[in-house]
């Protein structure tokens, strides 16, 4: 366990984070688009996604734990700190770079997730609008394709016309 495990499982986790912004903009188009048939395809892909996502972290914080006390830090060190207590050489500038697109990425994942959530919630009004509107005493078509008042009182029909 050292620095190159730990570095390659923080490319694994941006890269799923990557997948996870791909997920989302693509949840997003089809809310624009109001292409509900597939966006439950759409939301579980984001799903498990994220929960790449979460085992790619236990996995990093595992690496970090292993390498903190060769370095001169606390186990549960941040990438910031365990950055900063790298020894001389490139490290503390890979693990900058890493932290820094993350960062972004992660920026990026939120602003998306707050804009799907804008769109779901807006159709989720809108359908409760149109909900309201819809009557409560169905109209029925007559004999001649206007829309006539329900029967709601007894009828006597004779026969013998």
């Amino acid at each position: 366990m050292g620095a190159n495990e730990l570095s390659a499982l923080l490319w694994r986790e941006r890269e799923l984070l990557e997948l996870l912004v791909f997920k989302l903009e693509e949840e997003h188009l089809l809310l624009q688009e109001g292409k509900s048939r597939w966006l439950q395809h759409a939301t579980r892909e984001v799903e498990q996604v994220m929960t790449l996502v979460r085992e790619a972290g236990l996995g990093r914080s595992v690496e970090v734990a292993a390498l903190a006390p060769q370095w001169g830090t606390t186990e549960n060190a941040t990438l910031r700190e365990l950055g900063a207590h790298a020894p001389a050489g490139p490290w503390g500038e890979i693990f900058a770079a890493h932290l820094k697109a993350m960062g972004d990425l992660t920026t990026q994942i939120k602003e998306l997730r707050d804009t799907n959530e804008r769109f779901i919630r807006a159709a989720a009004r809108s359908a409760q609008e149109t909900m309201a509107t819809v009557s409560a005493n169905p109209k029925t078509y007559d004999a001649s394709g206007t829309t006539g008042e329900p029967v709601t009182a007894a009828r006597i029909f004779d026969r013998n016309l």
